[in-house]
């Protein structure tokens, strides 16, 4: 296979694992490492679609609805993929035991009272700070978080080894080419939505969340599994509108 189709198989595997679009892989891909420097990318695209409709319903419905709406189609055209993820953590992270028993709850697929109030306090943090931003302003922060978000579960896959030997953590090996391109395309992206200041603090905001990650998962999980590569991208997502948030208010 050549390197354009390689690439391109790459990208059609980024976006039908980061969302629910039904997109076709063509040819062998080397595991879902493969698709990891496509990640920001996609993930810009999907906070377009829910920036685009917090700017379009503003108008008729009013910042808060509009951001209610907002929140939802992120959800939506990702399938809950990362709340899952989160809500399991926050299971883990909340039961007493060791480190196989924290796995084994959140391999239960039941949310207990920790994940969902983990799923309220991510809901209730997102949808606030986009209410408060600008039509334009929601619009580039969705974009901007979607993308970091993205680009820290790699920091995260990079900096943890998996927790188990099978699972999501397992398979998702990033090549450091792969991280470089993807570092590259978030850079690139916040710089352009946001200035250099902004910019550069809405990547960091989303590298300190997958730093805090990454410590957490190490030392009480033993490593990377797929609930944490996913509550990184939720919580760096909120973490990038709120700093943004900040700015806009300051």
């Amino acid at each position: 296979m050549g390197p354009l189709r390689r690439a391109a198989s790459g990208a059609a595997l980024a976006v039908s694992f980061l969302t629910i679009v039904p997109v076709r892989v063509r040819g062998q891909v080397a595991g879902l490492g493969a698709a990891a420097a496509w990640f920001p990318l996609v993930g810009a695209l999907v906070g377009g679609a829910a920036g685009a409709v917090r700017y379009l319903a503003e108008p008729v419905l009013g910042p808060s609805v509009a951001a209610i709406l907002a929140v939802a189609t992120l959800v939506v055209l990702t399938g809950a993929l990362h709340q899952d993820g989160l809500a399991d953590c926050a299971d883990g992270l909340g039961v007493r035991g060791d480190r196989e028993r924290r796995l084994a709850v959140m391999r239960d697929s039941a949310t207990g009272a920790f994940g969902v109030l983990a799923l309220l306090g991510w809901s209730l943090l997102l949808t606030s700070a986009l209410a408060e931003l600008t039509r334009e302003e929601a619009l580039r922060a969705l974009v901007t978080a979607a993308l970091a978000g993205r680009w820290a579960a790699l920091l995260h896959a990079r900096a943890t080894p998996p927790a188990r030997r099978d699972g999501l953590g397992a398979r998702f090996d990033v090549a450091p080419i792969a991280l470089l391109a993807a570092s590259a395309t978030a850079l690139a992206g916040a710089l352009l939505l946001d200035g250099q200041l902004h910019g550069l603090a809405a990547l960091a905001a989303a590298a300190l969340v997958a730093a805090g990650t990454s410590v957490w998962a190490r030392a009480g999980l033993g490593g990377r599994t797929g609930d944490t590569l996913g509550a990184t991208v939720a919580l760096a997502e909120v973490a990038v509108c709120l700093t943004l948030l900040g700015f806009a208010t300051a």
